[in-house]
C-alpha cells in the first residue's frame, strides 16, 4: 500500500511540546462521540487517548511502567490510516491494559509529528521505557494487528516487561502516579518473570492454560516462558559453535532455534528446524518437527511466517 509522505520543514525540539497551543478540532474515531485531545476516545475504549501537545509528554512518561503505542494518521490524507487507528483502538482494548494507545492526528497536531520526524503515514511507534521504536508502517487488517500485538506482548514478557495500564474514563481519569493495574490472573506468572524465576513462571502459566486452554495470552506466555527456561544460562557463542560443528545434532540445533526466537529472529529459527527435518530421519526427525510445532504455537498459527513455515515443513517431510 502506498504511504502518504508527511511533509515537514525540520525537526522540532520535544522539550517545547509541553506548551499549550490552539488546536484544530480532532476527528473522532469511527462510531465514537467527539472528544477533546488528551482525553479518552469514548465509545467504550478504556486504553486509548487522543493526543495533543499538552498530553504528549505525560503519555511518553507512562511508557516507563507499561508499553505505549503511538498511531500517526490522517483521515483526510489517507483514510486507510484512520481505519488502522480505529482497529488499533479495538485490539488494544482487547489486551486489557497491556498497551496504552495514543492517537496522533497529524492534521490536528502537526507539531508532534514534526517533533517525532514522522516520514510517512500510517505509522505506529511502540514506546517502552521512554524509547520509541517503529512497529508498523502499513494499514494491516485487524486480524493481522491482533497477531502482531500478541507477538509484541510475548516478546515484552520474555524481556521482563509485564506492567499494565489502568483503564481510563472521562469521568474518573487515572491519577498521575497511581500504580499500574495488573490482571490478577497473570500476576503470579508476571511476578515470577520479574523476579527471574522462570521455572515458577512456567508453572503459573501452565496452571492458567490447564484451567482455560482458550486463553491466548496465557498460552503465549507459557510458550515464551518455556523458551526462556530452555535457554536459561546458555552461552550464545558456545551454542552457535556447537550447532555449526554438529549440523545434525537435534539438541544443538533446537537450542539455537530457541535462542533465535528469544532474540526475535523468528524466520531464522523456523528455517533452521525445517532444514534439520529435511536432513534427518526418525526419531531425530520427529523430535525436530515437534520442537518446530511448539515454536509455531508460540508465534501464533495465523502469523504469515508460521503459515510459510508450515508449508516449508510439509515440503521437507514429503
Amino acid at each position: 500500500m502506498t504511504q502518504q509522505p508527511f511533509s515537514r520543514p525540520g525537526a522540532i525540539d520535544l522539550s517545547g511540546l509541553g506548551k499549550p497551543a490552539p488546536q484544530a478540532p480532532q476527528p473522532a474515531p469511527r462510531g465514537a462521540a467527539p472528544t477533546q485531545p488528551g482525553t479518552p476516545t469514548g465509545g467504550g475504549s478504556s486504553y486509548t487517548v487522543l493526543v495533543d501537545e499538552q498530553s504528549f509528554q505525560g503519555l511518553l512518561e507512562q511508557s516507563m511502567t507499561a508499553p505505549v503505542l503511538l498511531a500517526f494518521y490522517s483521515r483526510t490524507r489517507m483514510p486507510e490510516s484512520g481505519q488502522l487507528a480505529d482497529d488499533l483502538a479495538t485490539v488494544v482494548e482487547e489486551h486489557e491494559g497491556r498497551y496504552l494507545l495514543g492517537l496522533v492526528d497529524i492534521d490536528a497536531v502537526p507539531q508532534i509529528a514534526q517533533a517525532m520526524q514522522i516520514p510517512s503515514i500510517p505509522l505506529v511507534v511502540a514506546v517502552v521505557d521512554g524509547r520509541p521504536m517503529p512497529l508498523l508502517q502499513d494499514a494491516l487488517p485487524i486480524a493481522e494487528l491482533r497477531t502482531a500485538l500478541t507477538q509484541v506482548g510475548q516478546q515484552l514478557t520474555a524481556q521482563g516487561v509485564t506492567g499494565r495500564h489502568q483503564p481510563r474514563s472521562v469521568a474518573a481519569p487515572a491519577a498521575e502516579g497511581d500504580e499500574e493495574a495488573v490482571d490478577p490472573r497473570y500476576a503470579p506468572a508476571q511476578d515470577a518473570l520479574a523476579e527471574g524465576d522462570i521455572d515458577r513462571a512456567v508453572a503459573e502459566y501452565q496452571k492458567l492454560v490447564d484451567a482455560n486452554p482458550a486463553d491466548v495470552e496465557a498460552a503465549g506466555g507459557l510458550a515464551i516462558a518455556k523458551v526462556m527456561q530452555r535457554t536459561q544460562g546458555v552461552d550464545l557463542a558456545q551454542a552457535r559453535s556447537a550447532a555449526a560443528d554438529n549440523p545434525d545434532d537435534v539438541d544443538a540445533q533446537t537450542l539455537v532455534a530457541d535462542l533465535d526466537m528469544l532474540g526475535g529472529h523468528v524466520e531464522d529459527a523456523f528455517t533452521r528446524l525445517v532444514n534439520l527435518v529435511a536432513r534427518t530421519a526418525d526419531p531425530e526427525r520427529s523430535k525436530a518437527r515437534d520442537h518446530l510445532l511448539g515454536l509455531f504455537a508460540a508465534v501464533g498459527n495465523d502469523d504469515p511466517r508460521v503459515l510459510a513455515g508450515r508449508r516449508n515443513l510439509a515440503s521437507a517431510l514429503f
